[in-house]
């Protein structure tokens, strides 16, 4: 194939633009917001799982209390009946003893009752600063969330801006280019080897190989517009005063 020095000489243009480009889909992959935000949402799905647990354990106590209160109340409207009916003095002897018994257990009953009721209380209340703090945590890595999000977003703007001035000079060095120059290199870069490379010292730019004696001769002899190839990697070889030939 035979292409001009010059034109195989912008296929260097073109390899630089293409490593910055492919340098800034890197960055833009892996910016250090992205891993902070990555831990950040473990820490936050954690987080809002404890606020979750203590608000089913909370409504829990709630019906437990409700029940526990309920029953205390039950109780205490029967222990006013029954004191009303025992200071009465309608009662029999043995009737009279059987209510005293029953007020008795009643009232122990409803003691129990009582504690467990200031029990449940006790768990509510430890309970609701326990969803405080982790409701607190929530928001708190939202904040953290929203601040890294924030810089994220600034740093691919930038990046996208960069990116859109290096596409922009792309096109135009791609304009420049010989089509049937410019299909070799596409079809290396498809490969995901280089496309071109500078020959320096002897060295292929693209794979770094050190050419042998024989290869540099047969490059030494080629006109100045025959395209050579690394024998390695297949890049493109655009030969320089550095290339040592």
């Amino acid at each position: 194939m035979k292409a001009g020095s010059g034109a195989q000489r912008q296929l260097l243009d073109l390899a630089d633009l293409d490593a910055e480009l492919a340098r800034i889909a890197h960055r833009a992959r892996t910016l250090p917001e992205e891993a902070e935000l990555a831990v950040l949402a473990e820490q936050r799905d954690a987080a809002r799982g404890d606020l979750v647990r203590a608000e089913i354990a909370a409504e829990d106590l709630d019906r437990e209390y409700r029940r526990i209160d309920s029953e205390v109340t039950g109780m205490s409207a029967r222990e006013a009946k029954d004191t009303a009916l025992l200071q009465s003095g309608k009662l029999a002897p043995k009737a009279l003893t059987e209510l005293q018994h029953e007020l008795a257990g009643l009232g122990r009953r409803r003691s129990v009752l009582e504690d467990e009721l200031l029990a449940v209380m006790e768990q509510q209340e430890a309970l609701g600063a326990e969803a405080e703090r982790a409701q607190a945590t929530v928001l708190d890595i939202e904040a953290k969330v929203a601040e890294a999000t924030g810089r994220r977003d600034a740093a691919l703007a930038g990046l996208d801006g960069e990116r859109e001035v290096k596409a922009q000079r792309r096109a135009e060095v791609v304009a420049l280019v010989d089509e049937a120059l410019l299909a070799v290199y596409d079809r290396q870069r498809a490969q995901g080897r280089a496309g071109a490379a500078l020959l320096r010292a002897r060295r292929c730019g693209g794979c770094g190989m050190e050419l042998d004696r024989g290869l540099i001769g047969q490059i030494s002899a080629a006109a100045d517009d025959e395209v050579v190839r690394c024998d390695e990697c297949g890049a493109v070889l655009v030969r320089t005063p550095e290339s040592g030939l």
